[in-house]
């Protein structure tokens, strides 16, 4: 009787529980139930045979992704490209919320934040477009350094310039939703402090370095503690939409990997095994840094 009495959804609280079943039913159907997916990472899976019936291999998927020469050179640059990513990513939204944060004007922050939120909400199909016409050789970027002086760059069919223009792209498309964590961090500080650094002299560039930044400390910890989560998720869209053969040595990440080998050749056990790795790996990372900031900075998420 206690247990069901437990179990009893109070009227107030029934229509939010109805409102989680679409949600919950969206990530059972697109997260949890693929995952039975993962059995083809030690089989010789064929479509035609299906999981029940294709040959059980073992871990002859995972052996065999060692004597792959593109496997090892994908991981370092999933890793390098991520790498880059969630640093350069979190830098920017700090230094962005922090010169919001500084903005005396109402009005014009609202506009500014409008600006920089906006390419957030477009897809990377539209992105990817938008960014290889001005990219390319012919391109409104090309022309002003045309109009500078300078030689045209082949931004996106340059191998040892894709992984940066992958960085830089996604954290002009990601920086201003970012911010909004730490402008939410910010408005916890005590305003007293800054009054007293008032009092006592210190410039705005001080106050934020000794008030504003180690006021919202937990929260970049927390948030590069999540990151950390995606360090093998290089960002399969983004590539997707912009890289080509030409840049395969620099810009081919484990999904579009996976991508072309699972879906272009059909080698779905071999796709899939890395798949399985990439998630493993994640998760050990994020398991192991979520360690790590609970015994830095005392800071838990659960």
């Amino acid at each position: 009787m206690k247990l069901l009495h437990a179990l009893t959804i109070p009227r107030r609280q029934l229509a939010l529980y109805v409102m989680l079943i679409a949600p919950v039913a969206v990530l059972f159907v697109y997260a949890y139930l693929p995952m039975f997916g993962v059995v083809m990472s030690f089989q010789r899976f064929e479509p035609s045979l299906g999981f029940f019936r294709s040959d059980w291999v073992g871990f002859a998927n995972f052996r065999r992704l060692a004597y792959i020469p593109d496997v090892k050179q994908v991981v370092l640059n999933t890793l390098f490209i991520a790498s880059m990513k969630i640093v350069v990513e979190t830098l920017a939204a700090i230094v962005v919320a922090v010169l919001l944060n500084e903005i005396v004007s109402k009005l014009f922050r609202r506009v500014v934040q409008t600006i920089i939120y906006f390419p957030y909400f477009l897809s990377w199909v539209i992105l990817g477009g938008i960014l290889r016409d001005l990219l390319s050789r012919e391109g409104l970027i090309n022309m002003l350094l045309g109009k500078l002086g300078f030689e045209p760059v082949v931004f996106l069919s340059k191998a040892s310039l894709f992984p940066y223009v992958l960085v830089g792209t996604e954290t002009w498309q990601v920086t201003g939703f970012g911010t909004i964590v730490f402008l939410a961090a910010i408005t916890t500080i005590d305003p007293t402090l800054y009054e007293a650094a008032v009092m006592d002299g210190a410039s705005r560039f001080k106050q934020i370095l000794h008030i504003t930044i180690p006021g919202i400390k937990s929260t970049i910890i927390l948030m590069m503690t999540l990151s950390m989560g995606y360090i093998l998720n290089a960002g399969f869209e983004q590539v997707l939409m912009l890289y080509s053969p030409l840049v395969y040595s620099t810009g081919d990440v484990i999904d579009t990997w996976v991508y072309r080998m699972g879906l272009q050749q059909s080698q779905y056990s071999l796709a899939s095994a890395i798949g399985l790795f990439r998630s493993v790996v994640s998760l050990a990372l994020i398991s192991v840094s979520y360690y790590v900031a609970r015994k830095v900075s005392d800071h838990r998420i659960f």
